[in-house]
């Protein structure tokens, strides 16, 4: 799963908490494209979370590397943007200032109050919040602050986009424009993007590949490739034999954890 030209790269990450017997994770190999979406899946506290804190450089690995347009990554990289399931907007800012924050960050590219604007102006207008740009966080539904919450992160102008189980928490409704804005977002940019998920559905609707995490500690117990063009909503019949072996993969990794 290693491999030249990616965009983000684990290569034999383990992750151990200090007083804990044994690691979260071991020796795992994970490589993501520009442009391509893998799907992480692995039942709750198997590890996908300090995974992804790990790629993001906000917590060290207890061994191995990780690597961001081929270099290590060893903190918070400012091409490498983190969205959770939690928006975690400013109450005190206006969707505008909120989308803006954090880009006079000490490692942060410096840039013009002009550029900055134009930077905020066009991730803004991409997730199509415009109206809404001068509301604070009381006046914006759950669909709008994760909608705020990714034009933060593509203001930034990532590479590689982490979430965290960004639409967790919506309706089904809003859950599908933001899978689908999401699709749009990395096609456009050619961004890397790693989604963790609990839900197959979602994995299959939107990764280019699925990932399976499990074992104790955790491993990539399986990996599946979604050759299937979107929009997938309709794709019942093509998905639904790779959903039954996942759903079967997934049930075995529980049993073996």
């Amino acid at each position: 799963m290693s491999g030249a030209g990616a965009a983000l790269e684990a290569r034999g990450v383990s992750i151990r908490y200090p007083g804990a017997p044994a690691p979260v994770l071991a020796d795992l190999e994970l490589a993501v494209a520009p442009g391509e979406i893998v799907a992480v899946l692995g039942q709750s506290g198997v590890g996908k979370s300090s995974l992804l804190r790990v790629l993001g450089g906000l917590q060290k690995p207890s061994s191995g590397r990780v690597l961001a347009g081929g270099a290590d990554l060893a903190a918070p990289h400012p091409r490498v943007a983190v969205a959770f399931q939690d928006p975690a907007l400013l109450p005190w800012l206006t969707l505008e200032g909120n989308v803006a924050f954090g880009l006079d960050f000490r490692r942060q590219p410096k840039r013009s109050a002009a550029e900055r604007r134009a930077l905020v102006d066009a991730a803004i207008a991409e997730v199509g919040l415009e109206a809404a740009r001068r509301l604070h966080l009381a006046a914006l539904s759950g669909g709008m602050a994760q909608r705020a919450a990714l034009a933060r992160c593509l203001a930034r102008e990532p590479d590689v986009l982490l979430l965290d189980e960004p639409f967790g928490a919506l309706d089904e409704v809003t859950r599908a424009a933001m899978q689908a804005l999401l699709l749009k977002v990395v096609a456009r940019r050619r961004a890397a993007a790693l989604l963790i998920t609990h839900d197959v559905d979602e994995a299959l609707n939107v990764a280019d590949r699925v990932v399976l995490l499990g074992g104790a500690p955790a491993r990539v117990v399986g990996v599946w490739r979604v050759d299937l063009p979107h929009p997938r909503d309709g794709a019942i019949a093509e998905t639904g034999a790779l959903r039954i072996e996942i759903l079967t993969a997934l049930r075995s990794a529980v049993r073996r954890h």
